[in-house]
C-alpha cells in the first residue's frame, strides 16, 4: 500500500466538510488506525477510504468540546480565524499568527 503524505499539520485549524465542527490537529495517523467497530459505525455512503491520513482533533461544535478522528478527505482549512474555546487546546498549544497553533515546549525534569 502506498503511503500518502499528510496534507495538514499538527497545530493547524481545520473544519469538517460535512459536519458542523472544527478543531486543532494534535496527531496524525498515516492511514486508518482506529477500531473496526468505529469504522463500521460510519454510514457506508459516506465511509472514507482507510488508505489516507487520519487526524486526531481537539474539536468543538456549537454545543460541546471533544476529540474527533477524521479522514483527510473530510477536512479542509478553517479560514474563519474565529477563536476556539476547547480548553485542552491551550494546555497543549500556543497561538500563532494567522489563527494556527504551535505545540508548547515541554521540559523534562
Amino acid at each position: 500500500m502506498k503511503q500518502k503524505n499528510a496534507k495538514f499539520m499538527i497545530g493547524e485549524v481545520v473544519r469538517h466538510k460535512v459536519f458542523p465542527f472544527r478543531g486543532v490537529i494534535f496527531d496524525v495517523d498515516p492511514e486508518f488506525a482506529n477500531t473496526e467497530e468505529w469504522w463500521n459505525s460510519i454510514p457506508i455512503e459516506i465511509r472514507p477510504s482507510k488508505d489516507q491520513p487520519f487526524y486526531h482533533l481537539l474539536a468543538e461544535n456549537d454545543d460541546m468540546e471533544y476529540v474527533a478522528y477524521v479522514s483527510e478527505q473530510n477536512l479542509e482549512h478553517d479560514e474563519s480565524e474565529q477563536p476556539l474555546r476547547n480548553p485542552q487546546i491551550y494546555q497543549i498549544f500556543e497561538p500563532r499568527d494567522g489563527g494556527q497553533f504551535k505545540p508548547k515546549m515541554i521540559l523534562a525534569h
